[in-house]
């Protein structure tokens, strides 16, 4: 057996560099410097992003935008374990619909509960807090699930995970500045990471 027919058996293994016409779109996220940068144009679909950053929030007003867009769908958005209990009057100032929120708070099943929810096909973003340690079998399982449930996947960690290797296609390090937000581009699939850009 060949090595092209070896790659054609396996399509979701990474091949290191990927044709820009083979790269599906993304969501936007709300965010054009960060658009630009991301070779999805977006969040990247059916796929698992992590937000590294030294406050458990700090990643939430990033993705807070696709949010609100994705909640004029009729699929639900799942929040597991969130930090802090969700302030409504605030999501509904931003655009988000409410009734399209669900909270779960899980405990030791947290991880459980959001591969549900991605696999289901009923939620089209599922948010993940705490659930650690991570380990390379617990994250690629988030990722396959997202991929099952074409859902966008987020995955809020510490700054201190950024050395240990993840299967996320996408991984973010979301610091808060005086006015916004300061993301470096930790990884994302087919390009090398690095980038540092200015997110309101």
């Amino acid at each position: 057996m060949s090595i092209q027919q070896i790659l054609d058996r396996h399509p979701n293994l990474w091949r290191g560099r990927v044709a820009l016409e083979q790269i599906p779109a993304g969501v936007p996220t709300g965010h054009a410097a960060l658009d630009q940068e991301l070779v999805w144009g977006g969040w990247p679909p059916g796929s698992l992003s992590e937000l590294l950053g030294a406050r458990m929030g700090d990643g939430f007003g990033l993705v807070l935008p696709a949010l609100a867009r994705l909640s004029a769908e009729p699929r639900w958005l799942l929040l597991v374990d969130p930090p802090w209990q969700p302030f409504a009057p605030a999501l509904a100032a931003h655009g988000l619909m409410l009734e399209q929120l669900v909270v779960v708070n899980a405990g030791t099943r947290c991880t459980w509960a959001a591969e549900q929810g991605l696999r289901s096909g009923a939620c089209a973003a599922v948010l993940l807090w705490g659930g650690g340690p991570w380990d390379h079998t617990r994250l690629r399982r988030l990722q396959l699930a997202a991929e099952t449930g074409g859902a966008l996947a987020f995955l809020f960690r510490d700054p201190a995970a950024c050395r240990s290797p993840s299967p996320a296609p996408l991984r973010l390090q979301v610091e808060r500045i005086a006015d916004g937000r300061r993301v470096t581009v930790l990884k994302q699939r087919g390009v090398r990471g690095g980038a540092v850009l200015a997110a309101g």
